[in-house]
């Protein structure tokens, strides 16, 4: 009986493991910066909605709910439209991504906005972009607890409906970048001398801040990664980062050393 217990305990234990087959914490930053701010062509009538529109990980979705949808509220966009993601929410068992900034979005919301990184500033859409009327959002929905997954994969999944081939305003802001910094992002690497979306490109959005004032200077912290495991320490002065730790909770021991933007 003994040795019947130890298999069934042994058979049972990938199962119980934390972080099996579920969403991890690095999944999540992925999946969130991977797909926000992300450009893609609309290519069927994607109508405004109120409740997001559901659309199964299976690629396929209600055109006749949808259709009825449209008739009901308007289109958020027609066939060759440019829209934009810009919120990612991600449930137990859906992802759901929110288009123009959603149904209260559209053209009132994104029209004639810049954005911004590494000092140069560029317009979100112009005239020739888009005439995209509305927002909206989308609902994949899984049936099930989300397991580890790329932004990729999603931008694959949504094929049906969105194109995301088209190069993003992330894509060409980081082919403008030098090519150590480029390598760098690609990497997982922060390097002296990055600014904050430099930083955030590389490692997503910290999950701790601190801040303090040493020697008449304004000091601030990133903290990226819980214990046990690797924890990075971002110091910015200003918009830039002086200095870049990273060590294992627990261990103490400092690996590698910052290497400067020049």
């Amino acid at each position: 009986m003994r040795s019947y217990a130890l298999i069934a305990i042994v058979t049972l234990t990938p199962a119980l493991l934390p972080g099996g087959n579920k969403l991890t914490w690095e999944d999540r930053v992925e999946l969130t910066r991977g797909l926000t701010a992300e450009y893609a062509t609309v290519k069927i009538l994607l109508p405004r909605s109120k409740k997001a529109l559901e659309f199964e990980s299976t690629g396929t979705y209600d055109k006749k709910q949808w259709t009825e949808i449209g008739r009901e509220s308007g289109p958020a966009a027609r066939s060759g439209d440019l829209v934009q993601v810009t919120k990612i929410e991600i449930d137990d068992d859906k992802l759901v991504l929110q288009i123009n900034g959603g149904f209260k979005g559209g053209k009132k919301w994104y029209s004639g906005v810049q954005i911004g990184m590494g000092g140069n500033t560029a317009p979100v859409t112009n005239n020739n972009d888009t005439n995209a009327p509305g927002g909206t959002s989308i609902a994949i929905l899984f049936h099930k607890p989300l397991e580890p997954m790329k932004a990729a994969e999603i931008k694959k999944l949504l094929a049906p409906v969105l194109d995301f081939e088209k190069r993003s305003v992330t894509q060409v802001y980081s082919e403008s970048l030098p090519p150590e910094t480029q390598k760098a992002i690609k990497e997982k690497r922060v390097l002296v001398g990055m600014d904050r979306e430099q930083v955030i490109m590389t490692l997503g959005h910290a999950q701790h801040k601190s801040r303090e004032t040493k020697d008449g200077i304004d000091l601030e912290d990133w903290v990226y990664g819980t214990p046990p495991g690797k924890i990075t320490f971002v110091t910015f002065a200003g918009d830039k980062v002086i200095k870049v730790k990273d060590s294992y909770a627990g261990l103490g021991s400092q690996v590698g050393d910052p290497v400067v933007v020049r």
